[in-house]
């Protein structure tokens, strides 16, 4: 179905809008600026130990059917339970593809230096899967979690209830974990000095400079601190590993990579740094803070067409059902930037079944750094 010349609405919106198995081609880089200040140097909000009534009332707001934060207009992802489920299973086949932590991170946090307590520090935690872990797994250690709400692991099932407890702590939140509610882009600098490792996993989308969070993220680590970074470009790839490149102005199939071409240019519009994952590399390895830079990528099937190994069809059963899943999420996004639900209906019902035919032969390429601060 040709929309090109559809109905004056349709033609508006798109005017808006206008290692392992999974290894292969090297990156792009690019030139850094320096980014010293930020608006903010002040202390955020108190960590947040307990969710009740009224934080909720604050934290949400209800868009399209889901719970976003009333927080950020830049980042419009939802921050329900239905997200925190999909979020959790991704953080599962992300762990069976790259490893639970980067290497040297057991060194970093080592409980090793007299009078020193080890400090990691999780930007953007979504549901805290990762930093619950790594709070479980480095006990001696003190666990921050910062997202635009309170973490959503904290949250019982059901929308309309909250906990209320005697117990500041839920039992399944660690005791060495806190959860802060702020906005990362109004800088870190109540974190500078504070941490032995600081981690981000697909924030990119709610980032208006990235490299500026570089910046101060170098200035958050302690010498000889771990900067662990992980983000997608917001584009589909070919069996070939070339990106498919589609416009918004003709709706027509492959129907993934045009969802990811409309999300790609709503997220940018509201200020999102959608492009981070392609400089990531040479914004930390370009850094005078850092040394021991290492990258990787990982190239994951979105549906189980590579047929190579079991691992791949697993992995690409997993990515399918999180591509499915993060199409729900994404419609606040897309209807909040003025496309037409009926045209984000027929782009995400073709997806859909193009991903569940299995037939489409798309992969989503996943770029990570990792690196050390210098000690001096």
């Amino acid at each position: 179905m040709d929309f090109a010349s559809d109905t004056e609405d349709e033609s508006d919106a798109c005017s808006l809008l206008s290692s392992h198995l999974f290894s292969p081609p090297p990156s792009v880089g690019s030139s850094r600026t320096s980014h010293d200040q930020s608006m903010r140097s002040a202390s955020p909000t108190p960590s947040v130990w307990s969710v009740t009534s009224s934080l909720r009332a604050q934290a949400f707001k209800h868009e399209y059917g889901r719970g976003l934060n009333n927080y950020s207009e830049v980042y419009r992802l939802p921050a329900d339970d239905e997200e925190r489920q999909r979020l959790d299973a991704q953080h599962i086949m992300f762990m069976e593809i790259m490893g639970k932590y980067p290497p040297g991170m057991d060194e970093v946090m080592a409980d090793d230096v007299p009078g020193e307590t080890k400090a990691v520090l999780d930007l953007g935690c979504g549901s805290g899967s990762w930093i619950m872990e790594a709070a479980r797994d480095f006990s001696h250690c003190t666990a921050v979690a910062v997202d635009l709400v309170p973490m959503q692991s904290m949250y019982v099932k059901s929308q309309s209830q909250t906990i209320e407890t005697t117990d500041p702590r839920p039992s399944y939140m660690p005791p060495n974990l806190r959860s802060e509610v702020d906005d990362i882009n109004l800088g870190l600098e109540h974190f500078y000095g504070d941490f032995n490792v600081v981690h981000a996993r697909l924030i990119s989308s709610g980032i208006k400079d990235y490299e500026g969070l570089v910046n101060h993220i170098s200035m958050v680590l302690r010498p000889g601190g771990l900067i662990d970074l992980m983000e997608f470009d917001f584009h589909a790839y070919d069996e070939h590993y070339q990106r498919i490149e589609l416009e918004t102005s003709r709706i027509a199939g492959p129907w993934w990579p045009r969802w990811l071409a409309f999300a790609n240019l709503a997220a940018r519009n509201r200020g999102g740094d959608v492009d981070a994952a392609t400089y990531i590399h040479s914004w930390v390895a370009n850094h005078r803070a850092f040394d021991n830079v290492h990258y990787r990528e990982f190239w994951i099937p979105t549906s189980p067409w590579k047929t190579d190994s079991s691992f791949d069809m697993r992995m690409g059963a997993s990515m399918r059902d999180d591509i499915l899943a993060f199409m729900k999420s994404g419609r606040p996004l897309l209807l909040g930037s003025g496309v037409p639900e009926d045209l984000v209906n027929e782009i995400q019902s073709n997806a859909e079944q193009e991903l569940l035919a299995g037939k489409a032969r798309f992969y989503i390429r996943v770029q990570c750094v990792h690196a050390r601060k210098r000690q001096h």
